[in-house]
């Protein structure tokens, strides 16, 4: 994903669930029921992540993240992950919410932001 790609929150929510999943050999009905949509939705997702090349499905089959769709659902992980960390090890957030709040913030942050958030922890638990 460059810097300036961006994808909406409910694909990349599509992207992360998929890796979460293995990456390979999903089951539409899988995303349905972890996302909490219709299959129908699942489909229409599907078929927008295919067209932008970040998913393969064949016909009637299981669902896989082709290279790019690979690159771009790890960036959304370490974002969410990192994001999580700061909320609870800096703000100290309570896990529940921080995950939640993580969940939301990492859609629309910046590579440039997370990086400076990642300096940032570094050093504040450097001078722990």
């Amino acid at each position: 994903m460059s810097k300036t790609e961006r994808y909406s929150e409910s694909l990349e929510n599509y992207l992360e669930t998929i890796y979460m999943f293995g990456g390979k050999d999903v089951k539409s009905v899988d995303l349905a029921k972890h996302l909490n949509v219709s299959r129908a939705s699942v489909n229409n997702a599907i078929n927008s992540l295919i067209e932008k090349k970040l998913v393969d499905k064949a016909l009637y089959g299981n669902i896989s993240l082709t290279e790019e769709g690979l690159k771009v659902s790890k960036k959304i992980l370490q974002k969410h992950e990192l994001l999580k960390a700061f909320l609870i090890d800096i703000l100290h957030i309570n896990p529940e919410q921080a995950e939640q709040e993580a969940c939301g913030i990492e859609h629309v942050i910046s590579d440039f932001t997370a990086s400076q958030i990642k300096k940032l922890m570094k050093k504040l638990q450097a001078n722990d």
